[in-house]
């Protein structure tokens, strides 16, 4: 039989070769070698086996960045189950939805969030079992976790045969109309951006990778497989606390983090406070809206942390860009250098990418004619669960349409105008809202920003910025007007400033225009 790309190989080779080396950091600090993750992966697959999960059952996970939710993907592999992965920060409503669409058989729900879904059990049509990741024996139906794992034999678990095109994760997007939609991915999928991901962000059994990112979000883009399969020592990361964070990559020894840009900002704030120094080189990778250029040089050249921009989405496994510097760019230097690093970047291996136009075709490869970015590639998704419309929707000749607007260059580098539903059209002009936010980032006042649409009896509609600023920092709508005429053609510029404390985000750090868009 031809080997199959699964999963399991990956915790199977940080077993056979790291074994003794620390795998997890908890929390609290508790260190886990990878020997010791697999026994209870061992566990928590007898156990699955013992409350009647077999292979093609969908199993909920409701938890933070713990060791937990790590094992959970490996202990439920074993068994073929697929791994249902949700988002920290939706209403029970949310949930119920999620949970009852998806099919699934059982859930894990950290006891800190088990508020979230005790409100609507009475109404879960296939979850038949909880269990409460901390939780305590409370002589209703809560089955603790801890002590259920601890009644399981820690031997060989049977494993089931599994094909690389079987399922392994269902993650559900966020859903900014209608309802979430599940993203199916199978175990090739995920295998296969794994291999194409440690390659071009260097992972290696060097790497020390703090969890900020959360796993729910694509599997934190992924990252408990390709830092495993390299035997990379793992830090669960269960809060975004910039202190704490900074703390922990000092004493850790941190090499790798993952995170959003407003997560990095944060991060930078706090380094700006205290000055600390890192003894260890370090990575950065970052998805989301493009950074401005002055933020990636400033971390570069005053903290000396490595930058590297990548985009993906759930629907690709996720990441299908980066933006590292290859040897036909050793000449970049300067202004040069931190655009290009700003860039989504270069397609990786397994993709292709194309720009195209409302036509279909191509868009000049100039850096300037803006398209919508198609991909296809092993990373494509099965589908959506139970939704063949928008599948079909969505994928047309095996091409996935982002829905991003983006630019390509002669050398092949992508870069990230706009998602298509926050393109700004003024008087008939497309306006980029990452174009302009790259401008008011500029402003030493400002801590973050957003630009959205508001209604224009004259021009249709016009850019409205949503600041916030620096502690200790003043700044007046008229003011903020006023220094991006002086470096953004006319048309581009906000017509109208909101102030506020902070920016509504998502669990994994974007800024959430679409609830913007609703207050304003």
């Amino acid at each position: 039989m031809t080997k199959q790309l699964v999963l399991t190989d990956f915790l199977d080779r940080a077993v056979h070769l790291y074994g003794d080396k620390p795998a997890i950091i908890s929390q609290d600090g508790t260190h886990y070698t990878y020997k010791q993750v697999n026994e209870r992966v061992q566990q928590l697959s007898h156990g699955l086996a013992s409350i009647g999960i077999e292979k093609g059952d969908h199993v909920a996970y409701l938890a933070p960045n713990t060791l937990e939710m790590y094992e959970g993907f490996y202990g439920l592999f074993q068994v073929g189950a697929i791994m249902v992965s949700l988002n920290t920060r939706l209403t029970p409503e949310d949930y119920l939805y999620i949970l009852n669409h998806s099919e699934s058989k059982a859930l894990f729900v950290d006891v800190d969030l088990y508020h979230l879904v005790e409100p609507i059990i009475s109404q879960l049509k296939t979850v038949h079992t909880i269990i409460v990741h901390d939780g305590v024996e409370d002589g209703n139906s809560i089955i603790p976790y801890e002590p259920w794992l601890k009644e399981q034999s820690p031997s060989p678990f049977p494993r089931a045969e599994l094909n690389e095109n079987d399922l392994s994760t269902l993650l559900y997007t966020s859903g900014t109309t209608g309802k979430p939609k599940g993203v199916m991915l199978s175990h090739r999928n995920n295998y296969l951006h794994a291999l194409s991901a440690q390659h071009h962000l260097r992972v290696s059994d060097k790497d020390v990778l703090i969890h900020i990112l959360p796993m729910f979000h694509v599997n934190g883009w992924g990252s408990p497989f390709y830092y495993t399969a390299n035997g990379s020592t793992q830090i669960m990361q269960k809060k975004i606390d910039p202190s704490d964070i900074i703390e922990r990559i000092k004493k850790h020894g941190v090499t790798a983090m993952h995170m959003a840009p407003t997560v990095l900002s944060s991060l930078i704030n706090q380094y700006q406070k205290n000055q600390e120094t890192f003894k260890q080189n370090l990575r950065v990778m970052v998805a989301g809206a493009a950074p401005p250029k002055a933020f990636i040089k400033e971390l570069e050249e005053k903290v000396g942390w490595e930058f590297l921009q990548v985009y993906g989405m759930t629907e690709t496994s996720p990441l299908i860009t980066t933006s590292y510097m290859s040897s036909e760019d050793k000449g970049l230097a300067g202004e040069d250098y931190y655009r290009a690093k700003a860039k989504a970047g270069y397609e990786m291996i397994r993709t292709n990418i194309r720009v195209v136009n409302e036509l279909g075709k191509d868009v000049t490869a100039n850096g300037s004619d803006v398209g919508e970015i198609i991909v296809k590639g092993h990373g494509v998704m099965q589908g959506y669960w139970k939704n063949e419309e928008e599948t079909k929707h969505t994928i047309t000749d095996g091409w996935l349409y982002t829905g991003d607007m983006g630019t390509i260059d002669s050398d092949g580098r992508i870069a990230i105008v706009d998602r298509k539903k926050d393109i700004i059209i003024s008087g008939g002009e497309n306006i980029s809202s990452i174009e302009v936010e790259d401008v008011l980032y500029e402003h030493p006042a400002i801590d973050e920003v957003a630009l959205v649409a508001v209604p224009h009896e004259k021009w249709g509609e016009t850019p409205h910025a949503i600041v916030v600023l620096k502690e200790g920092h003043l700044l007046t709508e008229k003011e903020l007007i006023d220094f991006t005429r002086e470096k953004l053609a006319h048309f581009k510029c906000p017509t109208s400033v909101t102030f506020l404390d902070e920016l509504p985000k998502t669990a994994s750090g974007k800024i959430q225009k679409v609830v913007l868009r609703e207050m304003i």
